[in-house]
């Protein structure tokens, strides 16, 4: 079955860029939407078309779901690719295409819905006979109630918000004061970001690494999943630095948490790319935390190690198509690293540095990739997030990947604002993170003042 022949991408940098260098390689047109913001973005001159829909506010341009629509019916497309962020996981705008007949590359409605909400996504996973985190069973109603599971799982606990994302309605508490003014908090917070102010409780696992497993599946019931990516050094649950495969994962674990992650993603009668993460904590055990219905921002490293385009498998499994690897098929080569590059200052607290970049001499040579939509004379706007790229490597070894990362960042040179580069060198030239013993709370630990 052939690919679609024409798709409007609705999002913004690196992604969007991402998303037209796939298209281009499957010979399909490209419609690319941007804001008023993004006017000038080098990665536009690369569309078939383009269209303005909105100015800077994300509300009213990348969110704006009227306008998207609108010009995906002008230009004709079969489909819209929401990247990651923005709409990726809006059962309402995958709704609103499946109505309109445009297909949305992503999962079902139903997968979005279901898996979407976290406290769903959990039963689900329990339904499937893997491990959770202790914790709520449901919503939690009130504080009484709160403070009940709060007691029963015993302190310290995490509040979640059920519709949330990138640490965003999150608290931690170890007492009653701290569990009643954490749950009006993440409530509050949750309402804001997502409209949602639903919340549940889990227990605090202490010192776990993240560890997620990427997984694709098509229409015809086939899952396959693509080995894990460890997710631990993240600050304010915002992630920093991912590896391909983790240093605390063996064949064996592996192998387990692979068909956990297929198991949970057959239940559901899942379809596309998908990631199943999970909480490893310091003796091998793990916990089901959720599952994201999109492509990540950290994907690069599984299509290094692995060799398979995600993006493209993406597209291709949307319009009808079978998987075209089987399980058997997917073997770890080496190991891949990637540092989100990010226009933030961590000796301000990662305060966001919009401006103008001044010089930009990427690093390259054997073993380098970066994923970025930025220049010289780029000017990073303060409507949206602050990353500029992705900086990945990938090697036969943990050890020469961590040798050519320290190479690439020594050789790169980004000028105008701050970025977390600095942080980098750091934490490559650290005894720890070079023996893999790290976990969650790495950053805060060594290089964050408390």
């Amino acid at each position: 079955m052939k690919p679609f022949s024409r798709i409007l991408i609705a999002n913004r940098g690196e992604i969007a860029l991402r998303i037209l260098r796939a298209c281009s390689e499957l010979g399909i047109e490209t419609v690319v939407v941007y804001s008023e913001a993004d006017r000038d973005a080098n990665y536009l001159n690369l569309a078939d078309e383009t269209i303005c829909i909105g100015p800077a506010a994300s509300l009213q341009s990348y969110l704006d779901i009227p306008s998207i629509i609108s010009a995906a019916e002008i230009t004709d497309v079969e489909a819209i690719h929401p990247g990651y962020g923005f709409l990726s996981e809006s059962a309402q705008f995958a709704e609103i295409c499946q109505s309109c007949h445009i297909q949305f590359i992503g999962p079902t409605v139903e997968n979005i819905r279901q898996l979407g909400d976290k406290a769903k996504a959990r039963e689900m996973a329990m339904a499937a006979g893997i491990p959770v985190v202790p914790g709520s069973k449901e919503v939690v109603p009130d504080e009484e109630e709160a403070l009940r599971i709060a007691h029963d799982i015993q302190y310290p606990v995490l509040i979640k918000a059920v519709a949330g994302g990138g640490g965003r309605g999150m608290r931690i508490a170890h007492t009653d004061a701290s569990m009643v003014q954490g749950f009006h908090g993440a409530r509050s917070e949750a309402q804001i970001a997502f409209k949602n102010p639903d919340v549940y409780i889990e227990k605090l696992i202490e010192k776990p690494r993240h560890v997620e497993i990427q997984i694709l599946a098509d229409s015809y019931g086939e899952v396959i999943h693509l080995g894990e990516r460890d997710c631990s050094l993240q600050r304010r649950y915002q992630k920093l630095v991912e590896e391909s495969p983790s240093p605390a994962v063996d064949d064996a674990l592996r192998r387990e948490l692979g068909e956990a992650a297929i198991r949970l993603s057959s239940t559901c009668g899942y379809r596309g790319a998908g990631t199943v993460e999970f909480l490893l904590d310091q003796d091998d055990n793990y916990y089901f935390i959720e599952m994201n219905t999109r492509i990540q921002v950290e994907h690069p490293i599984t299509e290094m190690v692995t060799g398979i385009d995600l993006v493209k498998e993406q597209i291709l499994v949307a319009s009808g198509n079978p998987l075209r690897q089987k399980q058997e098929d997917i073997v770890l080569q080496g190991c891949s690293i990637e540092c989100r590059i990010n226009a933030e200052d961590p000796a301000e607290g990662f305060k966001p540095c919009p401006g103008t970049i001044t010089r930009f001499i990427p690093p390259g040579g054997p073993g380098v990739r970066f994923d970025s939509h930025v220049y010289a004379g780029y000017k990073i706007p303060s409507t949206y997030d602050s990353l500029l790229g992705k900086l990945i490597v990938h090697r036969s070894s943990r050890e020469e990947a961590i040798s050519t990362m320290r190479r690439a960042l020594d050789e790169f040179l980004l000028e105008g604002v701050e970025t977390t580069i600095p942080l980098y060198k750091e934490i490559f030239r650290h005894f720890h993170y070079t023996k893999g013993n790290f976990d969650t709370g790495f950053i805060e630990e060594y290089f964050l003042d408390s």
